[in-house]
């Protein structure tokens, strides 16, 4: 069916009300002038989108919010209502292609059977991108959690293993390398972002920034354009899943982890592939997910790349040491940690890694290792609590404030540490310190951290320092 079979008149949609709600997604408006002055039914309006009556009843009355991106492109689709009218890319029937229109059926659809091709990758991107950002923040908080696991994630991740497909060499491109450049400096900027204050009001503008470059890929590129342009969407996705996780979207951070990782590999980026299942791995290991064994095999997995700088070899083996430590084994953890130490010795000038893992020194690794012993002094305070103390402080010391989210979380770690060790006064002035740092940040993974300090502080209701501590510790955990 082509454009003038529309249900919608084109006079119709130049009126200013109808363009306004369309515009904003105010479907309950938007239905309404439809049935004053286009004459459709409920009937002929659910029929045309493949909504239920009852659907449609509920979307006029303003009881339903429409928020999916499928939903949406239906509603698109099914009047013959111009993309950009939704804010939409042009729908195929408005700009027919002979080799068809990216889509696939569902914006965060398991990724499990598609193919490691470029044009999958770009897939999965335009409708995770086009989906966010329709998405209010009061629906994105009601997503779905659950992340994938064990066998169906592992046994999806192995196409990273195979060889990356090579580019069509299209001989005429829209992008130059300048635009190309460009592209790349504003996903550093972004990725400092991500690791300067976490996610917040931050993540939309990744996300615009991830379709742009996604619309890019859909048009015609030179062969080398188009790898540099996936080694950008990659990260750009990983940037948007750290983001993501640190907002508490576990599902919506682990898709974007695996866009990132398609995106490498069709940018024939090995690297940086490794570097988005430590990613991935990490999520795994945080109290909210808490699947070390998991982890391990994305470590593993990242691991059986051999051509890996020093650097991102020494971040790997602090994962598996990472995950050893919620294992609950104390002797794999020193032995992958040593690896750690001694990898991270041989890298070279920071200047001579990527700028992705430059980040990872040994102020990092110090306060990695550290807030791991810091897991293990939950369990035997007397064995490993000095030893947590020694190699946080290391990190306190190194990295200062530039990375106001590491830093805080180290300086957490060290206030926990005086609580187990009885150490009230010590305790209380690095509670306030860690609070006044992690109010540079929107970070939710510091806000978790904070909240472990809490219950320390319950039973000295006569010390009026630990209670001012436990007031400001409530203060910045309900704001």
């Amino acid at each position: 069916m082509d454009a003038t079979h529309s249900l919608v008149s084109p006079d119709l949609l130049e009126r200013e009300d109808l363009r306004r709600a369309l515009a904003e997604h105010d479907f309950a408006a938007a239905f309404s002038l439809l049935k004053k002055y286009g004459g459709l039914s409920q009937n002929r309006l659910a029929a045309a989108c493949r909504l239920t009556p009852g659907k449609v009843s509920t979307i006029i009355k303003g009881t339903h919010q429409v928020t999916s991106y499928d939903v949406i492109a239906r509603i698109a689709d099914g009047l013959r209502i111009p993309g950009q009218l939704l804010g939409l890319a042009a729908r195929p029937w408005e700009t027919p292609r002979s080799d068809g229109p990216v889509e696939a059926p569902s914006p965060h659809r398991d990724l499990t059977s598609s193919p490691w091709t470029p044009a999958a990758a770009v897939t999965a991107a335009a409708r995770m991108t086009r989906t966010d950002l329709v998405i209010d923040r009061r629906t994105a908080s009601r997503a779905l959690t659950t992340i994938t696991v064990g066998a169906p994630l592992l046994d999806a991740l192995e196409g990273w293993l195979h060889t990356t497909p090579a580019g069509e060499g299209r001989r005429v491109g829209r992008l130059g390398t300048r635009e190309v450049t460009q592209l790349e400096k504003t996903a550093r900027l972004m990725r400092q972002w991500d690791h300067h204050v976490g996610g917040g009001l931050r993540r939309r503008a990744v996300l615009g920034q991830l379709a742009e470059v996604t619309e890019a890929l859909g048009e015609h590129q030179t062969a080398a354009v188009e790898r540099r342009l996936f080694c950008v969407l990659a990260d750009l996705a990983g940037t948007a899943a750290g983001m993501a996780w640190d907002s508490g979207l576990h599902r919506t951070a682990q898709d974007y982890y695996r866009l990132a990782l398609r995106a490498a590999h069709a940018g024939g980026d090995r690297a940086f592939g490794a570097n988005i299942l430590a990613g991935m791995a990490r999520q795994m290991l945080y109290p909210d997910q808490d699947r070390p064994q998991d982890a391990l095999e994305l470590v593993r997995l990242a691991q059986q790349e051999a051509r890996l700088a020093a650097r991102v070899r020494s971040l790997l083996h602090a994962r598996e040491a990472w995950a050893y430590a919620s294992l609950g084994r104390p002797a794999a953890f020193h032995r992958a940690a040593d690896q750690a130490s001694a990898t991270l010795a041989e890298a070279g000038p920071v200047e001579e890694d990527p700028y992705w893992i430059r980040y990872f020194g040994p102020a990092e690794l110090a306060g990695t290792m550290g807030n791991r012993l810091l897991g293990l002094a939950r369990h035997e305070p007397g064995r490993y609590t000095e030893a947590a103390i020694e190699r946080i402080g290391a990190a306190v010391e190194l990295r200062g404030t530039e990375a106001a989210r590491s830093h805080a979380l180290d300086w957490a770690g060290l206030a926990e540490c005086s609580w187990l060790l009885g150490d009230i006064r010590s305790a209380v002035d690095r509670t306030h310190r860690a609070i006044e740092v992690a109010r540079l940040t929107e970070s939710k993974k510091v806000r978790v951290k904070l909240g472990r300090l809490y219950p320390y502080t319950v039973g000295h209701t006569a010390n009026i320092a630990v209670r001012e501590a436990r007031h400001d510790l409530r203060e910045l955990l309900t704001t």
